[in-house]
Formats: structure tokens, C-alpha cells, sequence
């Protein structure tokens, strides 16, 4: 599962490329919740998968697909539509771990402390040696893109940020409120809320669609493999696994994505970015790694 999970989850980035340059960003999100939702509806009912139960879960479900999906999804594709490589995308985004594990390390998991008493702060020297590394090479490949006319710009950096926060505290907000519900009711009700937030947005872009074969076939793979088969996974990840287990997963797209971009569409591996990555990947993989149980 979480080999499929990278693999499904890295294409995204690859058919915002595909697809942005015949629609815009939020009217072709708005499209594929709408498919999406009609999937898993028609899913539901030959199924007969049970609904959430009370109105608390399904407020915390709209929350996370609110986060995961509108926020998440709506940066990335705005990044992408404006100009921003794939394999950026997916490096900024692929932080992830790392403020998440970190998060964590500071706050303590969910349930672990009893109410009232406040979470041990557990930050260690590797960790932070493995955010600074992080960030470092990060920065090593965004400093040199940045600039007017370039793949990196204010826009298209904050576009990235903000799904990068969003897919973050989506991710911890689920772990730590959302009950095991089964996923084909999950994310319809995410996708629905998801919907409901991009909507109006939508009405703001003036770009119109083309319909033709590229379109269609992102649009396919967006809702099919993507949404029914990568957030369905996520889904069932996060609520099987330790959250800083799971975004740990996320590490691995940033260089698939980066092939995969390379081979579709000629994007350039330079050095820069080659160490770039390397060094984001050691930074996460320091901090998601395990810490050495104590001797007693």
C-alpha cells in the first residue's frame, strides 16, 4: 500500500501539467470533486457503506477535506498554472514530514497526554539538524529560480506554502480528531466540503475550457486513480498509522516526481537540484527516523 500510495501520489503533480494548460486551476478542481463525488455516491449506494454517524464527525470530515483537498490541491494547481515547475511543487510541499514530525515531537501524539497536563516538548539535536538540512535544501533550489518570469515567484511560492500548510495541519487535524469511518463515505463528505470552498472561487476565473483528449485524460486520471485511488489511501494510512509515519511516505515524492516530470516533459535535473533534494530528504528522514530505544 504505501508504495502504491507514492507512486499514485507523485502523478499529481504530473497531471496539473497535463491538464492546467486547457482549463483553469480551481474551475478543473471544482470538475473533479464534482466526478469524484458522483463515483463515490454511485460506490456508496451499491455498496451500501455506512455513513458517519452523529454531526460532530461529519463537521470534522468537512474540516479535513476543506484542508487536504481545497487548500492542499487548490495551491499546488494555482502554483502549477502559474508557472511553477512539477518537481518544485512537489519539493516544497514534500516539507511536510518535517513540520509534521516536528509538530508532533513538541505537542506529543494525540490521546498521549492526559487532559489538563501539558505535552513534554521531546525536539532532539538530530531533529533540528534534520529541519536545518531540510530547509537548506530546499532553498538551494528555489533561491536559484526565484525572480520575474521565472518558476519561482512571490505567487507561486505562496501558492506552494499555503498547500503545504494546509495538507500539514489536514493531516494532524485527522489523526487527531476524525474517528475510523469507512472511506468511501469519508471522502465524499470531504470532497463535498471541498466543493462547497472552491465554488465560488471558480467564478472568478474567466479562462475557458478545452475540451480535448489531454484534458479528458487528466481529468480521468485526477478522478479515478488520484482522488478514488491516492486519497482513499491517505485516508486509510492516516487512520492505520502514526502521522509522522505516514508524512514520512510524502519524502519519496519530491524525486519521483522529479523523474517523472524529466522523462514528460524535458524539466531540467540540474546539480542544484539533484543536492537540493538529497538534502531535503536527509533533513526529513533524520527527523521522521525513530528515536534508539533507552537501555535500562
Amino acid at each position: 500500500m504505501p508504495a502504491v500510495f507514492v507512486l499514485i501520489w507523485s502523478t499529481g503533480f504530473i497531471v496539473a501539467k497535463f491538464g492546467l494548460p486547457y482549463a483553469p486551476p480551481l474551475t478543473f478542481l471544482v470538475l473533479r470533486y464534482s466526478f469524484s463525488i458522483a463515483c463515490f455516491l454511485l460506490w456508496i449506494r451499491f455498496s451500501r457503506a455506512r455513513w458517519p454517524r452523529g454531526r460532530q464527525q461529519w463537521l470534522h470530515l468537512a474540516v479535513t477535506g476543506v484542508l487536504m483537498h481545497a487548500g492542499y490541491l487548490g495551491g499546488v494547481w494555482v502554483a502549477v498554472k502559474a508557472g511553477m515547475g512539477s518537481g518544485l511543487a512537489a519539493l516544497v510541499v514534500g516539507l511536510q514530514p518535517v513540520i509534521t514530525a516536528l509538530w508532533l515531537s513538541w505537542a506529543g501524539s494525540p490521546g498521549a497526554s492526559a487532559p489538563g497536563v501539558a505535552p513534554q516538548v521531546q525536539v532532539t539535536a538530530r531533529q533540528w539538524a534534520g529541519l536545518v538540512l531540510g530547509l537548506g535544501g530546499l532553498l538551494l533550489v528555489v533561491a536559484r529560480k526565484f525572480g520575474t518570469g521565472s518558476e519561482v515567484t512571490v505567487l507561486t511560492l505562496g501558492a506552494t506554502v499555503f498547500a503545504l500548510i494546509c495538507i500539514t495541519v489536514g493531516t494532524l487535524y485527522q489523526k487527531h480528531f476524525v474517528q475510523p469511518t469507512d472511506v468511501r463515505t469519508a471522502n465524499a463528505i470531504q470532497l463535498a466540503a471541498a466543493l462547497l470552498v472552491t465554488l465560488p472561487f471558480s467564478f472568478m476565473e474567466t479562462e475557458a475550457i478545452v475540451w480535448n483528449t489531454e484534458f479528458i485524460g487528466a481529468m480521468a486520471w485526477s478522478v479515478l486513480a488520484l482522488t478514488l485511488g491516492g486519497s482513499s489511501l491517505l485516508y486509510l494510512l492516516i487512520q492505520r498509522g502514526a502521522a509522522t509515519a505516514v508524512t514520512s511516505l510524502l519524502y519519496l515524492v519530491p524525486p519521483t516526481t522529479a523523474v517523472m516530470a524529466w522523462v514528460l516533459f524535458g524539466e531540467s535535473i540540474t546539480l542544484a537540484t539533484v543536492a537540493g533534494t538529497a538534502l531535503t530528504a536527509l533533513g526529513v528522514s533524520l527527523v521522521v527516523r525513530p528515536a534508539k530505544p533507552q537501555a535500562a
